[in-house]
């Protein structure tokens, strides 16, 4: 569904009104009395070779949406397509085939370790399952990934305990890597790591990018790290993708009043331009997934609230080249004074960059 953003890229992931959603049981007999609405209805392709950013607050469904399309969950509704092939409804028997295409990198690199396990036999692990390699030829394959995530190999034998968090994650990187994969979803990878670690972590995986020619979908709450290393960014919010963009004309210039509240909650380097910028603060809660709101599931925290977001959900569509938004601020139908209700004269960063310029 989006533009193509290069010359001849072709899609490598077409994901399509996806929805997972869990049941809620209750009662004496575990009825489903309703349901958690963790993804609901999002669309969106990945490129080959790039890296796809999502980005929202906690609870937005952005981990969920990343193991939905890796079918780690049976999806509730929507379509997948993994180079072309369609998996949103395979049987897990029949996704073990495809599983060396698409692999993850996990947030804790501590808890998807087995401490039980040596480096080189978690390195090795998918090369037994979907290998055909003798013991020298997998051995050799892990001291090359090793090698390749920038690990000792005379490390190959310890356990996972021996190691610092950033060597832990460089392990489940190296492991993602064993097989060979096109697609790599990494589910904030740098965030239980220092701040001094996050940097090496992420110039890794762009390092392993250019040299393997993979694809990322890179889930974050660092919206500078996903500056760094995204060329698109998708915001989510409540299991919706709320605005969807090339990362500069996003960060520039956000359309969704949501995108421009988690913009202006970005550190600006030059101080001067700082000490001028008003933050957006949102008032309220987030609604439960479980009882959205009517109309736009935004509309209860919206500093630019109109009547139709209380009564209709936006539409998700394009409004420029390659600039996707899901708010009626943009409707066609709509006139271009509108009556903003909360904070009111509240100013965007962009605002203010823009303000310093011409100062």
């Amino acid at each position: 569904m989006s533009a193509d953003t290069g010359s001849g890229r072709r899609k490598l992931v077409e994901v399509t009104n996806l929805k997972m959603h869990f049941p809620i049981l209750g009662g004496l007999l575990r009825r489903q009395l309703g349901s958690v609405k963790a993804v609901d209805g999002v669309s969106f392709d990945i490129y080959e070779g790039e890296t796809l950013g999502v980005v929202g607050e906690s609870g937005c469904g952005k981990s969920t949406c990343g193991r939905a399309v890796l079918r780690l969950y049976d999806i509730t509704e929507g379509s997948i397509r993994i180079d072309g092939t369609e998996i949103g409804r395979m049987s897990q028997t029949q996704l073990r085939r495809l599983r060396p295409k698409m692999q993850m990198v996990f947030q804790d690199p501590q808890a998807c370790l087995n401490p039980r396990m040596t480096v080189a036999a978690i390195i090795a692990e998918p090369l037994e399952e979907h290998g055909r390699l003798s013991g020298k030829e997998r051995l050799n394959r892990v001291y090359e990934l090793m090698d390749a995530v920038g690990l000792n190999r005379n490390f190959a034998n310890r356990y996972p305990h021996a190691f610092s968090g950033g060597q832990r994650q460089r392990i489940g990187i190296a492991r993602a890597l064993a097989l060979n994969p096109k697609f790599i979803v990494c589910d904030e990878p740098i965030a239980a790591l220092d701040v001094s670690i996050q940097a090496q972590v992420v110039n890794l995986l762009e390092e392993l990018q250019d040299r393997f020619g993979l694809t990322y979908m890179f889930i974050s709450h660092d919206l500078s790290m996903v500056r760094h290393i995204a060329d698109r960014v998708a915001v989510m919010y409540l299991g919706k993708i709320v605005e969807l963009a090339p990362r500069d004309g996003l960060y520039e210039k956000p359309l969704h009043p949501y995108t421009e509240a988690l913009m202006s909650a970005v550190p600006e380097p030059d101080p001067d331009i700082e000490a001028r910028v008003e933050r957006i603060i949102l008032t309220g809660d987030v609604p439960s997934p479980s009882n959205p709101p009517e109309g736009c599931n935004f509309c209860t925290r919206c500093p630019k609230v109109m009547d139709i977001c209380h009564r209709i959900d936006p539409e998700f569509r394009e409004v420029a080249p390659g600039r996707f938004v899901a708010c009626h601020l943009h409707d066609a139908t709509q006139p271009q004074s509108r009556t903003r209700t909360g904070q009111t004269g509240a100013t965007t960063r962009s605002e203010h960059i823009q303000q310093g310029e011409d100062a």
